[in-house]
């Protein structure tokens, strides 16, 4: 299923032209138009989902896989010194179009990139809140 009014949709599926890396009958791997880094690529599903949430879980079960062969592709291909793979959810995420896709960034020295993220401290006691209130009770090990 494609939605008419997504560009995702129309690249996936061919109607827009791309830089195509892979492609088999349910994704298409392209180069992002506007790249973090030298070979940054995104994984599109040819269906339209919205975002992970969205998304089914036979089509979720496949792009881990798609992306370590890509990594490792790109990673080969291109010497680059390490990767990110990103999947933003939401506008508050960093989602900009709203269609299922994941970033495939690899990483140099120097790239002038930053995808760390801040870290905050947290007791083992509001560890324990926040697993309580996530899960309703407490997890047997």
């Amino acid at each position: 299923m494609k939605e008419e009014n997504c560009i995702f949709c129309k690249i996936a599926n061919g109607e827009i032209p791309s830089a195509a890396l892979y492609e088999d009958d349910e994704f298409r791997v392209i180069l992002d138009v506007n790249p973090a880094t030298k070979g940054h690529a995104l994984i599109l599903p040819k269906n339209h989902f919205k975002n992970l949430y969205e998304i089914d879980d036979q089509t979720a079960s496949k792009v881990l896989p798609l992306a370590k062969k890509m990594a490792a592709n790109i990673t080969e291909k291109l010497q680059c010194d390490g990767f990110n793979i990103i999947q933003n959810n939401n506008e508050l995420a960093g989602q900009t179009v709203f269609h299922f896709h994941v970033h495939l960034i690899p990483r140099y020295h120097n790239d002038n990139q930053n995808f760390v993220m801040m870290q905050n401290k947290m007791t083992p006691k509001q560890l324990d809140a926040v697993r309580d209130e996530i899960v309703g009770e407490t997890v047997s090990q």
